[in-house]
């Protein structure tokens, strides 16, 4: 078994350390340790700072259990908490395994996607997730490659990098037709509920679908490395269970206490995301439209990030690269598996997105300057 390099990670780490406008992160507005804690009332710190440090149930805490249920409308029982979406991207894939057993996934996704089925030996389906479609999916090229031997499909609404998102009736459709099939229906959903126009609902809504969310989008805590998922299969949420015991036993309790508390006040958490990630939007969409020579677009629909691709054709990553040595980081597009388009992140800044995108602005006039787009 062995893993492909992460581009991604390998790039942010060289870049986004050390800039001054990190344009590639995926997340809402940072908070920090102090303004999160003053979300807790007299009783709630009390309950901090008198909880004992130590295991967690592999589950979860009951309390943290109930609070996401309440989110989702579901019964706790139906919730299993992780660490962070990529641990349940572990446990789903390695369920799935078997002889002559496949997988249908996004293409362009997120790394994870790809990396873990491929290096535990699934074969892997990919069904495209394309420009001149405006990012939307096509429930029947899911449906078209699927087999008897297909385990899992797996969607992202809102979809990382494109922000493009899946409608009520498009996953409507395809849980119907997964669920007729005895394949798992996976959704992962780590940016909803941020939308930018008409919202969708949750996959957790469905009988038979499997909903992976965390606290490293949307609700823009990533430090605290907890997320959750939605089973009302008991039969999969026991083998989940038995796979967190042995891959992670528990989160940290003192993570999952501050997972509660963003739960319990999650209209204050995502409603700052949704201000932020709206007001910063309404730049980019001015800010692309200035530079529509040069850089193409489709509006994200949802999340945090937008997928921009270079006229000229070219590999991005030299313009990335270019651009974090003038202190802007992006994220080159051969990371999600489309060379010529590059990720921005529009959530992680406040007030100095305006500067990121002024200084981004000289950058792609004077690489332009030199760089003729393909007519």
């Amino acid at each position: 078994m062995q893993l492909k390099p992460f581009l991604l990670d390998e790039w942010l780490d060289t870049w986004e350390h050390s800039a001054e406008f990190n344009l590639a992160a995926s997340t809402g507005p940072a908070w920090t340790f102090d303004e999160l804690l003053s979300l807790a009332n007299d009783e709630e710190r009390e309950r901090f700072l008198h909880h004992k440090v130590v295991y967690s149930r592999p589950a979860g805490a009951d309390s943290l259990r109930a609070a996401i249920a309440e989110m989702h409308n579901v019964d706790p029982e139906a919730v299993q908490v992780v660490t962070g979406a990529s641990e349940a991207l572990l446990i789903l894939f390695w369920l799935a395994t078997g002889p002559g057993a496949n997988v249908i996934l996004p293409q362009p996704g997120f790394t994870t996607f790809s990396a873990l089925p491929e290096s535990l030996r699934l074969e892997t389906h990919y069904y495209a997730v394309r420009r001149e479609n405006g990012f939307r999916i096509d429930v029947d090229e899911i449906k078209s490659l699927a087999d008897r031997n297909t385990k899992l499909v797996l969607v992202n609404s809102p979809h990382n990098p494109t922000g493009a998102i899946i409608s009520d009736a498009e996953l409507d459709a395809l849980h119907e037709f997964t669920s007729s099939h005895g394949i798992q229906l996976v959704s992962d959903e780590v940016y909803h509920p941020i939308f930018h126009g008409e919202p969708t609902k949750s996959a957790s809504r469905l009988p038979h679908a499997t909903v992976i969310h965390d606290f490293s989008k949307a609700f823009p805590l990533s430090g605290i490395r907890t997320g959750w998922m939605i089973e009302h299969n008991p039969n999969r949420r026991k083998d989940y269970w038995t796979a967190r015991s042995y891959f992670s036993i528990t989160n940290n309790s003192v993570g999952e206490f501050l997972a509660e508390l963003a739960m319990r006040h999650r209209d204050i958490v995502l409603g700052r995301t949704e201000k932020v990630a709206s007001e910063n939007l309404r730049q980019l969409d001015s800010f692309l439209s200035e530079h529509r020579e040069t850089l193409g677009w489709i509006r994200p629909r949802g999340g945090m990030t937008a997928f921009p691709w270079l006229l000229s054709g070219e590999n991005s990553r030299e313009f990335c690269r270019a651009a974090a040595q003038q202190g802007l980081v992006l994220a080159p597009g051969d990371c999600f598996g489309a060379p010529e388009h590059f990720r921005l992140g529009f959530a992680a800044m406040t007030s100095e997105f305006s500067d990121a995108l002024e200084r981004l602005g000289e950058f792609v006039e004077s690489w332009s300057s030199i760089h003729t787009p393909r007519v």
